[in-house]
């Protein structure tokens, strides 16, 4: 049973907007009027202009309701900025990526899942986006924060988002307003706390400033009540700018939003959400129940009779499939947590395991003649190739995806087609969007060497998925091992080191795939042939062989199995003779010639 919530025992007395309820975030000395905010329309309104890429053109033409002081020492953030913001995301499943990284920081919180589905707005019963998360959840000081630009107490190594920007411009993104639910267990309290950032109330209000409405709750566990703690007035107010401007219209509808938070965890609604060019809703919930797409793919208008090999290539379908997006965004994905998306698991999809004919290399980045640490670079065909025309590098940091498919190398010929690469490269670092590098030198260094794996990969290993090889693998010579060790130095500049290809599987995470018996106590004998076509011949004729003796193998069971099935056809046959015997003898047979009740297989 849900607690009660009480009204009549709120605390008096709290001076600043922050602690009040109402977060401005250019505070001046005196907290806005809030009295004239709320005199609008009880229907919550659509922004001024639903397109996200005009949005920040559109010029409302309101007075603005708050005056600028003549020597007041602040910055004014003016609403206009939110949008600007959240122009950072080019990519709407880039922002939905960065609300995903918030809860996969709550794992060391004891978050065990999120969800990202579709919910509806009931004040006019359009689409919006929920995203929910059982991590630890947020107390009234970091609702503020979450709130806020700038300010992020993830101070842990592995913490995915550490700028304190992310929040506001993914959520901003993706549609024009977004409420907050968030309950926390902190120093034995249970609070809980409502916030919202609303482009249209600022836009709509005239306002030149962000204002954003936020009441908090505190569970007494004497009366198991829900009491908010914030003074009387500032309390009334905020409420009445919440239930004018969010999907909820009552006190009630907005509290029951916590019934399925359960004690800890964050819920987040984005509504209003934007259109495209055509006046469609960006986010497309109805092509797939069970997905969230881009209404602005190419792929709605084919039929996947007409799409190529490379068109349903994850590569491609990631561009406006969230499923298949997902899939990849982790390169391991935390123990015990997993993604709900629309009443169903995203299944973790591993690129390097499509990789066939897989190297792994080693590659130790310098800066002013110092190294950054060293990446395994695991690098293959795709197991489609040659038939998909597909290529690039999957770059993560921090385990979480980057650049996907990157492409090094452009070619007009075959060059480098269906060579694919992963890779982690903490070394560098991404933009504030997650969606690319920043372009230091260490970046320039590592593109540099990426575009001559692909090279070295593709003339040397071309010839096994059917073109003409343009280099030839050689066979192990009787040189030296610091003799090779030195040619392999002096080829790749001291960026790659050579070790043992299974240690290097083993730290990629792949299953290594060890040596037969047999090949350790009779190792080949060492060749100086560099003709690759004879070692090809060679392995084709031992296939043959062990396919050969495999046929045997079962033609001989099937012979035996045969024999087996027709003695004890034959004992059958007898038993049935047997048992009609005994019928005709005993009487309950007086026609054996007519009578047919016994059948004989």
């Amino acid at each position: 049973m849900q607690p009660e919530y009480q009204a009549s025992s709120r605390r008096q007395g709290a001076e600043s907007t922050e602690h009040s309820g109402t977060i401005v975030l250019d505070k001046e000395h005196s907290p806005i009027d809030a009295s004239s905010l709320y005199s609008m329309s009880p229907i919550c309104p659509a922004p001024l202009c639903r397109q996200f890429w005009k949005a920040g053109n559109h010029d409302s033409g309101l007075i603005s309701k708050s005056c600028s002081k003549n020597g007041a020492s602040f910055l004014r953030v003016h609403p206009k900025f939110l949008h600007s913001n959240a122009t950072s995301h080019k990519w709407a499943f880039g922002a939905i990526a960065e609300l995903l990284d918030n809860a996969v920081d709550e794992v060391q919180n004891g978050a065990t899942y999120v969800i990202v589905d579709k919910t509806v707005n009931p004040k006019d019963g359009t689409s919006a986006l929920l995203i929910q998360d059982n991590g630890g959840g947020m107390d009234q000081e970091a609702m503020c924060r979450c709130l806020s630009f700038g300010f992020s107490d993830k101070k842990f190594e592995s913490a995915l988002g550490k700028y304190g920007n992310g929040f506001k411009t993914s959520s901003m993104r993706l549609g024009a307003d977004v409420v907050v639910f968030s309950r926390c267990m902190k120093n034995r309290n249970l609070t809980q706390s409502v916030g919202l950032l609303s482009f249209t109330f600022l836009t709509r209000a005239g306002l030149d400033r962000i204002v954003v409405p936020m009441i908090e709750y505190e569970f007494m566990s004497t009366t198991s009540k829900w009491t908010s703690i914030c003074s009387e007035q500032h309390f009334v107010n905020n409420l009445s700018l919440l239930l004018q401007w969010s999907p909820f219209s009552t006190e009630e509808d907005l509290l029951k939003q916590f019934n399925d938070i359960g004690d800890h965890g964050t819920k987040i609604i984005i509504y209003n959400l934007w259109l495209n060019d055509e006046g469609q809703m960006e986010l497309n919930f109805q092509s797939d129940p069970e997905d969230i797409r881009i209404s602005w793919d190419a792929e709605s208008d084919k039929s996947c009779l007409r799409m190529s090999v490379s068109d349903l290539h994850l590569a491609n379908t990631l561009r406006y499939s969230l499923r298949e997006y997902l899939s990849i965004l982790y390169l391991q994905i935390p123990e015990n947590f997993c993604i709900w998306l629309r009443g169903r698991i995203v299944e973790y999809h591993n690129i390097a395991n499509d990789l066939k004919y897989p190297e792994f290399i080693l590659y130790k980045p310098q800066n002013g003649g110092c190294e950054e640490g060293s990446v395994i670079t695991s690098i293959g065909f795709l197991k489609e190739a040659p038939l998909v025309n597909i290529h690039g590098f999957n770059v993560y940091h921090k385990n979480r995806l980057i650049l996907p498919f990157w492409h090094v190398t452009y070619s007009f010929g075959t060059r480098g087609r269906g060579v694919v690469g992963v890779l982690e490269a903490n070394f560098i670092q991404p933009t504030h969007n997650k969606q690319d590098f920043e372009k230091t030198p260490l970046f320039q260094k590592l593109e540099h060497r990426l575009k001559q794996m692909t090279w070295e990969y593709w003339d040397y290993h071309c010839a096994l998925i059917g073109y003409s090889a343009t280099k030839r693998i050689r066979a192990p010579s009787q040189a030296s091992s610091e003799s090779r060790k030195k040619h392999a130095t002096a080829k790749r500049k001291d960026y790659d080191h050579e070790i043992d290809p299974e240690i290097l599987k083993q730290k990629a995470g792949l299953r290594v795939n060890l040596p037969d018996p047999e090949s350790i106590q009779n190792p080949p004998a060492t060749t100086t042939t560099s003709d690759l076509d004879d070692q090809e011949m060679v392995l084709l004729l031992k296939e043959n062989k062990r396919l050969h003796a495999r046929c045997l193998e079962i033609e001989e069971g099937k012979e035996k199995y045969n024999a087996k099935v027709t003695l004890l056809r034959k004992e059958l046959k007898d038993a049935q003779r047997e048992y009609r015997r005994l019928l005709v003898q005993s009487g309950l047979l007086e026609n054996p010639k007519k009578e047919n009740t016994i059948i004989i297989l």
